[in-house]
């Protein structure tokens, strides 16, 4: 489960002819040992100026290069995905869109033969396994009149937003509601929520980020883990958009090749289901219990509070948009 808040023609003639005659000295000092010449021969030989034949190779070689790169290059144009950009940049999923990849995070078990027995272990893992949530956090309004990451930090409102962020933060891992209304919390208990097991704060590693993390991290109690800035979650372009110009700019797919497996990275780090380590007796127990399809699965609030765990990303518009999607299994390119 997850919970998103707001938020070329190289010229090969200079490097390839020396390294040619350079082969053909080489060449000519073995032959001549075998036929007896003597030495000042080959090196008198390997003085004089290449010959037509040494350079020939060398023209053709530059010609066949330059065929090639064009090729490759008449290729990608043509491999558009709908005229729009590459089609290689296109993602690809496990499985076709709108089928669901039950592995999707890579930590699916392995299947078991028994049928029955795999519906018991589902069912327990569902009764006594942890929820992760992930709460995603988009840092603040910052000043963009620079390049300078070291310039580009937070603007008062900016700081504001970062601040009112870890209040409401603060508020989520003390639990209660969201009515300080006594009398109106006890008529509508539904307005009441445990308090959360917030256990780290992730952040990037650009400085508007870390910025927003250190406000939000003076609401949170000493007991949360402040975790090292994390380049991987660097704002980029990790995908297309669609619709997109035809064909979309030269920088633009350059960018989501510099960008685009870092961020995917990222995801497959973070946003994953919790592993279940399950002792043999406690699932013995379960078994026994969920003989009957129609078994109460009710827990007290005291146990259901702990499986779940929270954890804050402070991180970019980009990364969150993405992160989303691979989420849901939708397309990248609809973010």
């Amino acid at each position: 489960m997850f919970s998103s808040f707001y938020n070329s023609s190289r010229r090969c003639i200079p490097l390839v002819t020396p390294f040619l005659a350079a082969s053909a000295t080489r060449v000519a000092l073995t032959t001549a040992c075998d036929e007896g010449v003597t030495q000042k021969d080959v090196v008198d030989e390997a003085k004089q100026p290449p010959s037509e034949t040494t350079t020939t190779p060398t023209t053709t070689s530059t010609k066949e290069t330059t065929t090639t790169t064009t090729t490759t290059k008449e290729k990608e144009e043509e491999l558009l995905y709908h005229g729009m950009f590459p089609q290689r940049q296109l993602w690809k999923p496990v499985k076709e869109y709108p089928l669901w990849d039950s592995n999707w995070d890579h930590r699916q078990p392995t299947p078991l033969e028994d049928k029955k027995e795999e519906r018991q272990r589902t069912r327990l893992i569902r009764k006594e396994g942890v929820t992760r949530h992930i709460i995603l956090v988009r840092h603040g309004q910052y000043d963009e009149s620079s390049s300078d990451d070291e310039k580009r930090i937070l603007t008062k409102l900016g700081r504001e937003q970062a601040d009112l962020t870890g209040q409401r933060l603060q508020a989520l891992l003390k639990g209660g509601g969201d009515d300080d209304d006594e009398q109106q919390q006890q008529d509508d208990d539904s307005t009441k929520f445990d308090a959360c097991n917030i256990k780290i704060l992730r952040v990037s590693d650009l400085t508007r980020a870390k910025e927003t993390a250190d406000l939000i991290a003076q609401h949170l109690s000493p007991e949360v883990k402040i975790a090292e800035p994390d380049p991987l979650l660097n704002e980029g372009t990790p995908a297309h958009t669609i619709p997109s110009p035809r064909p979309v700019s030269s920088n633009r797919i350059a960018k989501w090749d510099d960008h685009h497996a870092r961020i995917e990275e990222a995801f497959q780090k973070y946003m994953h289901r919790q592993e279940y380590h399950h002792q043999a007796e406690e699932e013995e127990a379960v078994a026994e219990t969920n003989d009957k399809d129609d078994e109460d699965t009710t827990t007290t609030k005291s146990s259901s509070s702990n499986k779940h765990e929270y954890e804050i990303i402070v991180c970019h518009a980009n990364v969150i948009r993405y992160f989303v999607c691979r989420a849901l299994q939708l397309p990248p390119e609809a973010w």
